[in-house]
């Protein structure tokens, strides 16, 4: 007999209603009667479970009464409406036992802390609650290469080991066959120069961009920073599309398109699991989900910004000061209190950002943009890029990054360069937000933090 999915089931009920079906799966939980017995199922497919119920008219009724929490079965039985409306049920007329499980399986039926499971990552794809988190991200991934491609962007694969740091922050994991504990002489290495773990794609993105116009990079990059907060890890996934003859104002209105794009995706196809974690995380995920669709983004320079938290009637922790980045105290007021809406903060003072972002005519500003949502903060951050040869050289040589090391990069501005812009979002980070979890060690399968590299 050919096994259904529960996904199947819980779709198609009615096709399936009082008919003979098999499924396969693991047991969660398992209540015992002296004579009877029930099951809560699940097989991954979706995040409701099936409550299979048995009794002593089962052939090897004693090993199934003896079936540990965690166990792989295959079910043979009637799937029936249950007891409660609407509800359903499998009366098993066999189980067999596929993979037992001992006493000491470390998911019993209870709650466990957080902390608990990510000592356990190997286990936590097992649990309701990540399953819906990483059904989730799987849907936003796919959602973001729908989004993309339907938009006639190219894929682009960048490197993963590179001989530039894109942000110029030193922050990156060396890669290296040299001896460990000799002075390094890079001749002799690998790639005859220094190289590390990309930081970003951005920079060879923009090359596609030069001969494809429209181009994404979705991929891991690497950071070698010394952190340990919640919204921090040394591995993690970067979204950076680059996008040719686009300014600043146009980038916005793509960063917007894309972010409710993805976000219109999962309530679409992740109901089940937003009530689950809405339920876990005692938030109206759907609400703030929905609110981020109707709303119209507000836009603001930096120095707009500035003067509104200053005319606030607030006292911050941290005091908003002209020429200095925001803290998130200063987000969540913009958003939440202010404008009670997603908000685009551009014109950034430019000692505060990258090299690489176009340098407005103030001489104090450059052309660049984060994205702020209730809730979350900063989720997006982008630019438009510099163009002009002259003016990237210059500030290249004023932060000490080799024009020599990245002649490439600045080729670009010389052969047919035009005006282009792009913005990177971390998808961890996106998936934090959509989610409700406050913890970046949650939203990704297996965390890479300082000290922490076990599976």
């Amino acid at each position: 007999m050919k096994h259904q999915t529960l996904c199947e089931l819980f779709r198609d009920k009615e096709t399936f209603l009082n008919q003979p079906v098999q499924v396969k799966g693991w047991v969660r939980h398992h209540r015992k009667q002296k004579t009877f017995g029930f099951i809560n199922f699940y097989d991954g497919t979706c995040v409701e479970p099936l409550q299979i119920v048995y009794d002593n008219k089962l052939e090897n009724f004693d090993e199934v009464r003896a079936t540990g929490n965690g166990s792989a079965i295959i079910v043979d039985g009637t799937f029936v409406e249950g007891n409660k409306p609407g509800s359903v049920e499998l009366q098993a007329t066999s189980i067999a036992i596929e993979g037992g499980c001992p006493e000491d399986y470390p998911l019993q039926p209870k709650k466990h802390s957080l902390e608990f499971l990510r000592e356990i990552s190997y286990l936590r794809p097992r649990t309701r609650l990540f399953q819906a988190v990483f059904k989730i991200r799987s849907v936003a991934s796919m959602a973001v290469h729908e989004y993309f491609q339907s938009n006639g962007y190219v894929y682009v694969h960048t490197p993963l080991i590179t001989g530039n740091d894109a942000e110029g922050a030193g922050n990156t994991f060396q890669v290296t066959t040299l001896p460990l504990g000799e002075k390094p002489d890079y001749a002799n290495d690998f790639f005859g120069k220094p190289t590390q773990l990309a930081v970003t794609g951005q920079l060879e993105a923009e090359t596609f961009a030069m001969g494809f116009s429209r181009v994404y990079t979705f991929g891991p990059t690497f950071r070698a920073e010394n952190s340990n907060t919640k919204t921090h890890m040394a591995e993690f996934w970067m979204i950076e599309p680059e996008i040719a003859f686009c300014d600043l104002d146009e980038l916005m209105d793509i960063e917007e398109d894309f972010l409710k794009s993805v976000v219109r995706t999962i309530l679409e196809r992740c109901p089940a699991e937003l009530d689950v974690l809405a339920n876990y995380n005692k938030t109206d995920l759907k609400g703030k989900l929905n609110a981020l669709l109707d709303s119209t983004v507000a836009r603001v320079t930096h120095k707009e910004a500035i003067t509104i938290l200053k005319n606030a009637d607030v006292k911050f922790d941290f005091q908003p000061e002209y020429g200095q980045d925001l803290a998130k105290e200063h987000e969540k007021y913009l958003t939440e209190s202010y404008f009670n809406s997603p908000v685009f903060v551009y014109d950034w003072p430019k000692d505060i950002k990258a090299f690489y972002m176009y340098q407005n005519d103030d001489g104090e500003t450059v052309g660049a943009v984060d994205l702020l949502v209730p809730g979350s903060g900063e989720l997006m951050g982008g630019s438009q890029r510099e163009v002009r040869y002259d003016r990237l050289l210059d500030r290249m040589n004023e932060l000490n990054i080799s024009p020599d090391q990245m002649y490439w990069y600045l080729n670009l501005r010389k052969f047919g360069s035009c005006t282009h812009s792009g913005f990177g979002m971390g998808f961890e980070r996106l998936i934090m937000y959509v989610t409700g979890m406050e913890n970046i060690r949650d939203v990704i399968p297996y965390y890479r933090t300082p000290k922490n590299c076990d599976f």
